[in-house]
């Protein structure tokens, strides 16, 4: 190895090259410093909201504006700054000409960019949200603003078309009595607030884009949010076919960061004023904000999985609330929350009349006659009964038939034919199932496969099928209607549209592909699956899974539905009338001191973090303390429930806590206010 006294020349060369560097950056920092000095002389105070997810640092912090960047800092841009020693990203909330500090501000590092990009309506917003959810703005602010993507900033964003004539009417509004009033109102500028029932078999994205012209035809903006990417697709169609194109933006998740921010840029910057998209999409800055359109808000993908957790029913109303405008929450079926909203006043109802539905689809229950059980004794408790053999024929002569099937899988649960006993792995004690027809029972758990399989309590081999997927479905359809093509709509592989040719589709729930022309007939296959759920939105989520299955028959078509024609759930589905469930739900619930009559809140971690967090909690007087319970994985869970009056000062308790348990550096906990389920 070569040592120094061999190499005389290098090392002096280091020295001064290390020197040299030294005073470049010496001389390039004061250069900074003295530009920084120089202080803008018109409201030099820039409040910055810094991206720090700390509770007890969740406020705007005052900074210098140096001269150099006062043309370029407004409100809403993007800047560096100089935080606890490291450059953090922030948000110009606002320009003052003073500060509350004594001391000399710390001058802006930096200016991001001059695109105003976080508009004072969001800024407010982010504040509800915190408050109510028990959050941080940081948090709710990246759910908020997109990424930014620097070339995509440069491009220019092309103005709107001129909006021409509108075509008439869809004759689906013609259904609902009140629906002339509702669009004339928008029309004239107003703010009315509607909960809408569709009726099944309706055009819903149709009626929809109507009343969004209609207030886009008014000079106002609209934002409608949707579940998921196949809605926001159709909408993204009946926009266009009403208003033709470039008057809209569509936002999902799967589109790209760059075509995302250039859609966001369109919408910040007032090129477009009408969004439609996911629960993203209810933080799109729309310009003038008119309408605010919610579909299917029971779905359960409006809850937002990040904190501080947010609904989009929630985010949506409070936008309403302090920008004054309308509101129309819609769908097959109707939430609890939906419901309450029309019993304390706040909305509406907007639903068409009786004679409509009655003409639009009709509802039967396998067996629920007398006569029906002289034909077919085994109607209640066959899994498909001849009645359901019998409309799938007929209305195969009239077009495709929809299938709803809750499982996914072949056979996703076997038992002993004999005795009825589960069958288990003999390696883990998992559930056996039969991934394929000629494949052996093999464990869901560890995979093993138990070809030779024998039950532990009778000794017999043979085995039975409680529980079938959508699979066996298929095929035991395929092999009763030899002649039909068979589709399946389940997990990874997921049909959008279907065409109106001769076809069984058989889908999970939610997966249901459309028909152009709409199903001539709807069957609901296992639904007391749906119905054994462990959860207090069980009898809700099981009926609007059957009304959006359902909702896609054809005016005039039929559907069938195998179960218990006494429950509740599917009476209210026989008779269409989700409101009337929604409304003796949300009784039953007041009732028990149940959301949405009372406010919920979960504080989930380490049982010793979980104590001292209810310790440290200020809640208030009538504030109910349930568990812990625990929940595995060292973890338990508390439930904190107040009638809904006081829901305001158990939020700002909940967010008065985590500032304190942030300050102290304490272990974290998960706290989420309404969750959608416990």
């Amino acid at each position: 190895m070569t040592g120094p006294e061999e190499q005389p020349e290098l090392v002096p060369g280091m020295v001064r090259a290390t020197v040299r560097a030294s005073q470049a950056k010496a001389r390039a920092t004061k250069e900074r410093q003295a530009a920084q000095a120089a202080v803008a002389t018109h409201d030099p105070v820039a409040r910055v909201l810094v991206d720090v997810p700390l509770a007890h640092l969740d406020r705007t912090f005052d900074y210098a504006v140096p001269e150099a960047m006062d043309a370029g800092v407004r409100p809403g841009v993007r800047v560096k700054v100089r935080f606890a020693g490291q450059d953090l990203d922030g948000y110009v909330v606002e320009r003052a000409a003073t500060s509350d500090h004594p001391g000399t501000l710390a001058p802006l590092r930096r200016l991001v960019s001059d695109e105003p990009v976080l508009s004072p309506a969001i800024v407010a917003l982010a504040d509800d949200l915190a408050e109510r959810y028990a959050g941080t703005r940081s948090d709710v602010l990246r759910l908020a603003v997109p990424p930014r993507h620097a070339t995509t900033e440069k491009e220019p964003s092309t103005p709107a078309p001129p909006l021409g004539s509108l075509p008439p009417a869809p004759p689906g509004w013609g259904d609902h009595p009140q629906a002339a009033a509702f669009l004339t109102h928008l029309r004239a500028g107003g703010a009315p607030r509607a909960v809408w029932g569709a009726a099944p078999g309706a055009d819903w994205p149709a009626l929809v884009a109507h009343a969004a012209a209609e207030t886009y035809a008014g000079a106002r903006g609209v934002l409608v949010c949707v579940p998921d990417g196949k809605d926001v697709a159709r909408l993204d169609r009946a926009l266009t076919e009403r208003l033709g194109p470039g008057h809209h933006v569509a936002l999902t998740a799967g589109r790209g960061p760059a075509a995302r921010y250039r859609e966001f840029l369109a919408i910040s910057r007032g090129a477009r004023r009408i969004v439609v998209g996911t629960r993203g999409a209810a933080f799109a800055p729309v310009h003038d904000l008119g309408l605010i359109v919610l579909w299917d808000d029971g779905d359960d993908l409006h809850a937002e999985p990040r904190a501080p957790y947010p609904h989009v029913r929630e985010t949506l109303l409070l936008r309403a609330e302090r920008e004054g405008a309308a509101v129309l929450v819609g769908g097959f079926a109707r939430s609890v929350e939906s419901a309450y909203l029309l019993r304390s006043g706040w909305a509406h109802e907007l639903a068409p009349a009786r004679d409509a539905l009655r003409r639009a689809v009709t509802v039967t229950v396998a067996g629920a006659t007398e006569w029906e059980l002289e034909r077919d004794p085994g109607a209640r408790s066959s899994r498909m009964p001849r009645q359901v053999h019998e409309v799938i024929g007929r209305a195969l002569e009239q077009g495709p038939v929809l299938v709803q099937t809750p499982r996914l899988g072949y056979v996703t649960a076997l038992a002993c034919e004999r005795c009825r006993t589960p069958a288990r792995c003999t390696a883990c004690q998992g559930p056996l199932v039969l991934s394929g027809p000629s494949q052996p029972p093999a464990c869901r758990w560890c995979g093993t496969t138990d070809p030779a399989w024998s039950c532990g309590e009778c000794g017999h081999r043979g085995l039975r099928a409680p529980v079938l997927g959508d699979a066996r479905t298929a095929e035991e359809l395929g092999r009763a209607f030899p002649g039909s093509r068979v589709l399946v709509s389940s997990g990874e592989r997921v049909l959008a549209e279907v065409d109106d040719s001769r076809a069984i589709v058989v889908a999970t729930p939610g997966a249901e592909p459309v028909a152009p022309h709409g199903y001539a007939a709807v069957v609901l296959l296992d639904t007391w699956l749906l119905l054994g759920r462990t959860d207090l939105r069980t009898d809700e989520e099981a009926l609007r899974r059957w009304c959006n299955a359902v909702s896609l028959v054809r005016p005039g078509g039929q559907a069938v539905v195998v179960g218990d024609p006494a429950h509740a759930a599917l009476q209210a589905l026989v008779r269409w009338d989700p409101g009337g469930f929604a409304e003796r739900e949300s009784t039953q619930r007041q009732e028990a001191h149940l959301p949405p009559a009372s406010r919920l809140a979960t504080i989930i971690g380490e049982p010793g973090a979980v104590d001292d967090a209810v310790t440290l909690l200020a809640a208030p007087e009538a504030a109910e303390v349930l568990g812990p319970v625990d929940l595995g994985d060292d973890e338990c869970r508390v439930v904190i429930r107040v009638p809904r009056a006081q829901g305001p000062a158990l939020s700002a308790a909940l967010r008065e806590l985590q500032r304190v348990r942030s300050a102290r550096k304490l272990d974290a906990v998960r706290i989420q206010v309404d969750p959608v389920s416990l």
